[in-house]
């Protein structure tokens, strides 16, 4: 699923930043050993943790055709943060400051992602799982405890960043069917 997430993020980036030509898309981890031909924005995803705040021990029931009742727990919500970083070949750092601004500007957009980029999973459960729009937020703190440690750790020169989080949502737990109601006769 984090695979498919990845896949939309960079759908609706190359849809958004079409003035950047041969833009590379990565999920490298940003260390001294990424070197890009041209520009590139770089997401590294960093943490993935339950959303909390959006948990809820909810059950659902559903009626089935020929009246069978099917039990199904709530998804678990999942924020999932990005490191967001520019490159440009040779270091160049305008042209990084012009695409991060322009990155910034695209994900801004988009409190929530639009379902026509959602690839994979995200699209194909999108009525059973992804009940809702993916909220994101950008320009928030990030879940880093320190920038200046990330950096380096990665042994790199540090960089202009955006944290950019995605809250997708997550079925932990399989249906149950829990029968046919009184009063219903089942086929057989």
């Amino acid at each position: 699923m984090i695979h498919d997430l990845d896949k939309t993020v960079e759908v609706l980036l190359k849809q958004e930043l079409i003035d950047f030509k041969d833009l590379e898309i990565s999920f490298a981890t940003p260390d001294n050993e990424f070197a890009p031909n041209g520009f590139a924005v770089n997401l590294f995803l960093y943490d993935v943790r339950e959303n909390r705040e959006l948990r809820s021990n909810e059950l659902y029931v559903e009626r089935q055709l020929g009246g069978a009742i099917t039990k199904r727990h709530s998804p678990v919500r999942v924020d999932c943060s990005y490191l967001i970083t520019a490159h440009a070949k040779g270091q160049n750092p305008q042209g990084e400051h012009r695409l991060l601004g322009a990155v910034m500007k695209a994900l801004l957009r988009y409190p929530t992602l639009p379902p026509e980029v959602l690839q994979g999973e995200l699209r194909e459960k999108k009525t059973a799982e992804q009940d809702f729009p993916l909220p994101t937020a950008i320009l928030q703190p990030g879940r880093l405890q320190s920038v200046g440690e990330f950096w380096q750790a990665m042994q790199g020169k540090p960089r202009a960043a955006l944290n950019y989080t995605i809250t997708i949502s997550v079925a932990a737990h399989e249906p149950v069917t829990a029968g046919t109601p009184v009063g219903v006769r089942s086929r057989t």
